[in-house]
């Protein structure tokens, strides 16, 4: 605990239980707030502030960082991110699964290719032709919540190439490396690939390993949304591990799961593989706490689901939310032929098994990310509920991890391994991300009819220093900064 010499503060949070983010056990101390910055943890009593908030009885923790997002749109469209700030988010990573808002060649393509066309159909939505052009516009009209930024590897492809369904040649790596550079020197965290999408399938190892070498020269990270999470997963992970290693860069497979009945409880295997692999490379997880996942419809999916729901579609959007069995019933046609006739269409397909998820969990080198999709009209619930999820359903109900742990793989340990710079811990001169929470009422109330319902439990939530959420309500502030990242990642 710290302790400063001033007596006066922009905000002091007193009374509240304070768990820093280290996983290190909790205690109890006042927080004081001064501009941007924590500035005193500690035994405050004789201090004094604009603004006293009273936290007894709560928890007081690191504001929670989204590890794996697709708000890159959201930032701009829905700028006060309620779906985010509600749960006690203050940082969201994006370009995730090889998808980015930037960049983006105008007038290079006539459609938006998938997995790209989740963040929206209209190539006029996607008028940043550099990555520096997509910052500038985070950093000119900021939104409620920091931004770090990926840069994505199917984006690049789309940018460098005409035609996507070809490995690339030597002259688009070389232009997806130049376009790699321009991001990394504006201050995107890392590069992200996506070979499970039919746009990026054609890319080779190699052209991955090409691309990711710029990595090298700026210490980013790189996350996988791995090649394959069923039958061939162990490849897919391998093919991760050596993308990570050609760029001398700390791996994230990103939503780690095992996908169809038959592989199911494999994670037993695959833990034991990635914790093996972690003893020569750094290698680290995400996860959300949902048995079932979301992304572009696609007929792949049907024979390993027991049940998708369709989140949106383009040309029939009345169907956003109807399961697919039904919008076939409705149509008269197979559930192939609705598949075609919904497109371009997204979807939530209930393809995990829920002994892996909680295995996955609580293995130590994960991380929380919750994957939503803000631009579907009935979306995932995970959207709005996975970290009151995490710290209530399974971590105070199911007692999955203590308290500690729960908020370590929310903050800390996000922080570290993605280098944001004096985020993650409640510590002074650290940034004044924070979040104050009743660790027995947090709970996720978002399901698979009602997405979008807000969680309970959250009391107030300040980004930079600034409340930009308190007793369930946005209070209009719009604080967030982009986050770049500076040194070696803390591994």
């Amino acid at each position: 605990m710290t302790r400063a010499a001033q007596t006066h503060y922009d905000t002091l949070i007193r009374g509240g239980t304070i768990i820093d983010g280290s996983g290190a056990p909790r205690f109890t101390a006042d927080v004081a707030v001064a501009g941007e910055r924590i500035v005193a943890i500690g035994e405050l009593a004789d201090a004094t502030a604009d603004q006293v908030v009273d936290a007894s009885g709560m928890i007081v923790a690191p504001g929670f960082i989204d590890s794996h997002t697709h708000d890159d749109r959201y930032l701009l469209i829905n700028p006060g991110m309620p779906a985010k700030l509600s749960q006690g988010v203050t940082t969201v990573v994006t370009g995730n699964c090889g998808l980015s808002q930037a960049p983006w060649l105008p007038g290079k393509r006539k459609d938006v290719p998938a997995p790209i066309n989740l963040l929206s159909t209209d190539t006029a939505d996607f008028p940043y032709a550099t990555f520096r052009a997509y910052l500038e516009k985070l950093e000119s009209d900021p939104a409620a919540v920091n931004a770090a930024c990926l840069v994505g590897h199917t984006s690049l492809r789309a940018a460098a190439m005409d035609d996507l369904d070809r490995p690339a040649n030597e002259a688009e790596i070389a232009h997806m490396q130049a376009l790699l550079r321009e991001a990394m020197e504006a201050g995107a965290i890392g590069l992200s690939t996506g070979t499970a999408y039919p746009t990026a399938m054609p890319a080779t190892t190699e052209e991955l390993m090409g691309v990711a070498q710029v990595l090298r020269e700026y210490g980013g990270i790189y996350t996988s949304h791995i090649r394959d999470e069923a039958d061939q997963i162990f490849a897919a992970l391998d093919e991760a591990f050596a993308v990570g290693a050609a760029g001398d860069a700390p791996v994230l497979v990103s939503h780690h799961k095992l996908i169809g009945p038959r592989n199911h409880g494999r994670s037993v295997q695959t833990l034991a593989h990635i914790a093996e692999a972690a003893t020569r490379q750094p290698i680290r997880l995400d996860a959300y706490p949902y048995v079932a996942g979301s992304t572009i419809l696609r007929k792949d999916r049907l024979a390993v689901s027991s049940r998708i729901i369709v989140t949106k579609s383009e040309p029939l959007p009345h169907y956003a939310g109807w399961d697919l069995d039904k919008i076939a019933e409705d149509m008269g046609v197979t559930q192939e032929a609705a598949v075609d006739a919904l497109q371009p269409a997204g979807a939530i397909y209930f393809i995990m098994d829920e002994a892996d998820v909680e295995r996955i969990l609580a293995y130590p080198g994960t991380m929380i990310g919750s994957d939503g999709i803000p631009s579907d009209p009935a979306p995932h619930p995970r959207l709005w509920g996975t970290f009151p999820r995490v710290l209530g359903y399974y971590c105070r109900d199911m007692q999955l991890f203590t308290l500690e742990e729960a908020v370590h793989k929310m903050t800390g340990m996000t922080a570290g391994y993605f280098r944001l710079p004096e985020r993650g811990l409640l510590k002074a001169g650290h940034y004044a991300d924070i979040v104050i929470f009743d660790a027995e009422t947090i709970a996720d109330t978002a399901t698979w009819s009602s997405p979008t319902r807000q969680a309970k439990g959250i009391s107030c939530v300040f980004v930079n220093g600034v409340a930009a959420w308190c007793d369930g309500a946005s209070t209009g502030t719009r604080t967030g900064a982009v986050v770049r990242p500076i040194g070696p990642s803390s591994l």
